[in-house]
């Protein structure tokens, strides 16, 4: 699987756990994406990395850019489209 899919994948994700929502907790975007197989299991560990608490899309497509970015990942992984948001 390529990056771009697994990052096509997570925003896919994410926008079904906001959809009719404008805030979500951290928990139900995990939620919302470990349902999705194309997400690997350590993209989902990153995701344990964004503190709990209730997110707009742009908030929390910011902060799982920042755990890309402070891992280093965002070469080889990419980040996510905040505008997208």
């Amino acid at each position: 699987m390529t990056d771009h899919t697994v990052l096509d994948a997570l925003q896919q994700a994410i926008d079904e756990a906001f959809q009719g929502h404008d805030r979500v907790a951290m928990r139900q975007v995990y939620a919302q994406v470990s349902r999705h197989a194309r997400v690997p299991a350590d993209l989902m560990a990153q995701l344990n990395e964004v503190p709990e608490g209730a997110y707009s899309k742009q908030e929390v497509t910011e902060a799982i850019n920042d755990v890309i970015r402070r891992r280093g990942e965002q070469d080889s992984l990419g980040l996510l489209d905040v505008d997208r948001s």
